[in-house]
């Protein structure tokens, strides 16, 4: 296995993030030689990145024959758009580094949980755009993203808000600025392919943030598929005791299928 650790200096702060490479070492005798990436954002409300949420998932793709890293993006005090430009510099990063990495650099996947879903979601929508190429200096081919894995994901600014989220994101400017980030008014041509699901039961992040997104990116013709699971509380990330807080909790069995669905999905 190779292991690389990047060290991302945000150009609009003085903030650092820190993000973990994965690959399978390159051999002859194995017939794959590139591979897809996948990069995992975990949640946290844009207050810390969840350690339940990060490398032990990485580690699920990994396993499953995928390139895998983790981007431990700026939060709060940090605020938008930080995040946002910390995946463009590690996904641009990633893509030049590709041929020594032995990455599939048309199939660079981008996965969030919760808060973490919301910043994906969110650079899908605007990866294209002046912000994130003008400060990145780049071509907005460095940082396309081939699709996007949305776990619970944080997305409405409306009804069913996690308000939270927005007050870490946007600090005193939430209430004036959150209907900008309300994700399902941003889906556009540019949004890659899909995979998202969520649990009914879910009492932090309304189920109805990944409804009104799915349907918004059926309205815009993207590739979409989308898990309702019943069971399963908010945070529950694989499901499993590897991803289970020490207290035993969110072990739920129920919805342990997203991983298999999510890797077939890739392939």
């Amino acid at each position: 296995m190779e292991y690389l650790r990047y060290d991302i200096k945000n150009q609009m702060s003085q903030d650092y993030a820190k993000a973990f490479f994965y690959g399978h070492e390159y051999s002859e005798n194995i017939d794959i030689k590139k591979r897809p990436t996948v990069i995992v954002c975990p949640g946290g409300g844009y207050d810390h990145t969840s350690d339940r949420e990060g490398e032990i998932v990485a580690l699920q793709f990994l396993a499953a024959g995928f390139n895998a890293a983790v981007l431990r993006y700026s939060c709060a005090p940090s605020r938008y758009p930080c995040a946002v430009i910390e995946l463009g510099s590690f996904i641009k990063q990633l893509r030049a580094d590709s041929d020594k990495l032995h990455i599939d650099k048309d199939n660079m996947i981008v996965l969030g949980f919760s808060a973490g879903g919301h910043l994906v979601a969110n650079y899908c929508s605007m990866w294209s755009g002046e912000l994130i190429t003008g400060v990145l200096n780049c071509d907005k081919e460095d940082i396309r993203p081939n699709g996007q894995i949305l776990c619970y994901p944080v997305i409405t600014a409306g009804e069913f808000l996690h308000a939270g989220s927005f007050m870490s994101l946007l600090g005193e400017d939430a209430e004036e600025m959150r209907c900008k980030f309300s994700l399902e008014n941003s889906v556009n041509k540019d949004v890659p392919r899909t995979f998202v699901w969520h649990s009914y039961e879910d009492e932090t992040v309304d189920v109805r943030n990944s409804l009104l997104y799915v349907n918004a990116l059926v309205d815009a013709g993207i590739s979409t598929e989308y898990h309702m699971f019943a069971k399963g509380a908010h945070g529950v990330s694989l499901g499993t005791r590897l991803s289970s807080k020490p207290e035993g909790q969110n072990i739920e069995p129920y919805i342990t299928p997203w991983i298999d669905l999510a890797v077939n999905w890739v392939k």
